[in-house]
């Protein structure tokens, strides 16, 4: 059974996402499961840090955008979520030239909170980074102002 309330198509992540930081660091999601959401991202010179390794901010980046994207879809049409925590472990370097993989699961699915977990793996399958975001659900559009990110151009 999907978890799934509205329809998640692999271009309709990129055509909403384009013209925004996930957009602008190559962040792809490249498979969608009855209960799971997958995205990559390269590792390139927009992603490391001064040591040619992963910055640790770019995981986050990749946890949060995958996990905020995986709870808006897993909501009805008039709702969202907007996130409140957001951590990571940071396991293993990656390299510039690698390409990481974010399997993103939920943990709690709830009418107010959800809990998501994401698991970032190097090419090689080795477990780079485990981060866990919680998102609040909201009613889009509604009070404090939390609304769906406008239409790209």
């Amino acid at each position: 059974m999907s978890i799934w309330r509205r329809p998640v198509t692999l271009g309709g992540f990129a055509e909403k996402h384009e013209a925004t930081l996930p957009g602008l660091l190559g962040i792809e999601v490249v498979e969608v499961g009855p209960d799971f959401l997958r995205a990559e991202m390269p590792v390139d010179r927009r992603h490391i840090q001064p040591f040619g390794i992963l910055h640790g901010g770019g995981s986050v980046v990749l946890a949060e955008t995958i996990g905020s994207f995986a709870g808006a879809m897993a909501l009805p049409e008039g709702e969202t979520c907007v996130g409140v925590e957001v951590n990571a472990n940071h396991l293993a370097p990656v390299r510039e030239g690698d390409r990481v993989s974010a399997l993103c699961r939920p943990l709690q699915l709830g009418r107010s909170l959800q809990v998501w977990q994401i698991e970032i793996t190097r090419s090689d399958g080795r477990l780079s980074c485990v981060a866990r975001l919680t998102t609040a659900v909201r009613r889009a559009g509604g009070a404090e102002g939390v609304a769906e990110p406008p239409a790209t151009r």
